[in-house]
């Protein structure tokens, strides 16, 4: 099968076209045909290289796979050709936490795309529990914009327990998770601050119902959020941004207010003074990925219209190391999605 992936760590240079054998499917797995797959940061890191993380080469990048079913398994009655997104989590699904619903928590939790070959191939294969039906008002460009994105904007804002009418910054506002926190946050009665680089980001922000969009190169943002959305600050911020934006979402809490971040995109070097955390009494909160359960609530969010999938463009698979470069140029807004 044509696959796109690497074969030693490095810039977009490593990446090329690869000849790799079709993988068939082992009892309770399908076999999926890759149409489209959603690009992530994640892609640009496992790259790059990440510490700890030490891959069997070649390697396939792509966590956000939509298809249709090839060929099954042994136990497996899905109809072939039946329209199909991934989860893109697997776990062991017998120890505590995923009997727990947590699987997200799992010692075995792996990615596909980062731990396991991803869909920069035209076949990948996945476990029955990993498949969940595509909603018919989907396009496969639009089922590839959603799951890693999705799934981690649902866990955080879950993890902020928001009420209707909270304060919230949402830091990156214009990338592939900051587009669905915002929508999701509005989904649970937030009023949200997004933040984004460029005029036409914000007004794309604005669009997908942000109350307050401001520019994220203001020297005293947090003042900024204060004043778009009141003077005791905001309940929760949403971080996936680190050291260039840490020290102003802190600042913008409120008393009593959470930071949850799920990642660091442009370092993790991130302080804070203790005595303003536990003298305001502040909860800073990781985030990684969500549960199965998360992302069947949000793909039923999004089926039924309530969160749009938003795609900056889609590309011919063959042009994965542009997309890369996209990405890294931080030009695009909401997802990147390559296309066979």
């Amino acid at each position: 099968m044509r696959a796109f992936g690497f074969e030693t760590h490095g810039g977009v240079e490593v990446l090329k076209p690869l000849e790799l054998a079709r993988p068939r499917p082992r009892r309770g797995e399908a076999l999926i045909q890759v149409v489209a797959c959603g690009l992530n940061h994640l892609d640009l890191w496992v790259r790059g290289g990440l510490p700890g993380l030490n891959l069997p080469k070649p390697h396939v990048l792509g966590g956000d796979i939509a298809g249709v079913i090839a060929e099954v398994g042994e136990g497996v009655t899905l109809p072939l050709g039946a329209r199909v997104l991934l989860n893109p989590g697997l776990s062991c699904g017998a120890c505590a936490a995923c009997l727990a619903g947590r699987d997200n928590l799992c010692p075995d939790y792996q990615i596909f795309g980062e731990h396991l070959w991803g869909g920069n191939a035209e076949y990948v294969r996945a476990p029955l529990a990993n498949i969940i039906p595509l909603p018919e008002r989907l396009s496969f460009e639009e089922a590839a914009a959603l799951p890693i994105p999705l799934i981690t904007a649902w866990q955080m804002v879950r993890k902020a327990q928001l009420r209707p009418g909270d304060p919230v910054l949402v830091q990156g506002g214009a990338s592939g998770v900051g587009v669905y926190l915002i929508q999701i946050a509005r989904l649970f009665g937030a009023r949200v601050a997004a933040t984004a680089s460029a005029p036409h980001k914000r007004a794309a922000l604005e669009a997908l119902g942000a109350t307050v969009t401001l520019d994220s190169g203001l020297p005293d943002l947090a003042q900024a959020v204060k004043a778009g959305l009141g003077a005791r600050g905001v309940e929760a911020v949403f971080e996936h941004v680190g050291t260039a934006t840490w020290a102003q979402s802190v600042r913008a809490l409120a008393y009593g207010g959470r930071l949850v971040t799920c990642g660091a995109t442009t370092g993790h070097d991130a302080r804070i003074d203790l005595r303003l955390l536990f003298w305001k009494q502040l909860q800073l909160l990781g985030s990684t990925m969500g549960s199965k359960a998360d992302l069947l609530e949000a793909v039923a969010a999004v089926s039924r219209g309530a969160i749009k999938p938003v795609i900056d463009s889609v590309m011919p698979m063959s042009e994965v190391a542009s997309a890369h470069q996209r990405m890294a140029a931080r030009a695009h807004l909401g997802k990147i999605v390559l296309r066979w």
